[in-house]
């Protein structure tokens, strides 16, 4: 008996909107001082990428329905033009997901200026979540888990540029040996069974041999950074 023959899986299309000439571009204009070149670069690559990058996360992230949205597409296109040269590349994170991640926070921004322009217009009690579950609170598992891997992701090299700082402005040696035990609790999040205070001074303490009013005084000054640094990425700047 014949068997049919196999039906051949369908490759899926790749975007092909963003590649590594758009990264090389962006890389050529962050190092470029002719304005004549920075132009034509924005022309020719950055500004067709970058008109693409927002709708697709418009359209992908259900930010339509924002009141504006045509606007605020064209508002955050020319806004992603002014953080060029905050790109990065010796931080590990392409082009591509760089500007893909802080255009997201930019429109989650958004809806939450939104929402509380909306609480300030009626009473608490009958405030509608409907923004803030349709476009923070999803309930796609998936968009929750990368959001997270995200924030984590960038988080860790944040940690990394104190600790750098620290190290090569001779830092105290303290504080260095504290960044390190956070970056070691901190490589898999997941793992930590308790996360309460306590819990984290006593992971620390056994990780440096330091007592909780050392790690205390440490900490202190990173949270600080970590304050700047969780603004900043709720805002959509990061």
């Amino acid at each position: 008996m014949n068997r049919p023959p196999k039906r051949k899986r369908s490759r899926r299309t790749k975007n092909h909107y963003f590649t590594k000439v758009h990264e090389n571009a962006i890389l050529a204009y962050a190092a470029s001082d002719s304005n004549k070149e920075k132009t034509k670069l924005y022309i020719e690559f950055i500004q067709p990428a970058f008109s693409e990058l927002v709708d697709k996360i418009t359209y992908t992230y259900k930010f339509t329905n924002l009141p504006n949205v045509d606007s605020l597409r064209e508002e955050c296109k020319i806004w992603l033009t002014t953080i060029l040269s905050k790109y990065d590349p010796n931080r590990g994170s392409k082009a591509f997901s760089y500007f893909s991640v802080i255009t997201k926070n930019w429109f989650i921004h958004k809806v939450k200026k939104v929402n509380s322009q909306r609480r300030k217009e009626v009473l608490l009690e009958d405030v509608s979540k409907e923004l803030e579950q349709k476009y923070v609170s999803t309930t796609n598992k998936y968009e929750i888990k990368r959001e997270n891997k995200e924030f984590w992701e960038f988080l860790l090299k944040e940690i990394n540029d104190w600790r750098v700082l620290e190290e090569e402005t001779s830092g105290k040696a303290n504080e260095i040996i504290v960044l390190k035990a956070i970056q070691e609790l901190l490589k898999d999040p997941q793992e930590i069974e308790i996360l309460n205070k306590k819990a984290i001074y006593l992971y620390l303490r056994e990780l440096t041999g330091f007592k909780t009013k050392q790690i205390a005084v440490c900490l202190k000054k990173f949270r600080v950074k970590y304050r700047k640094f969780k603004d900043e990425w709720e805002e959509g700047k990061i």
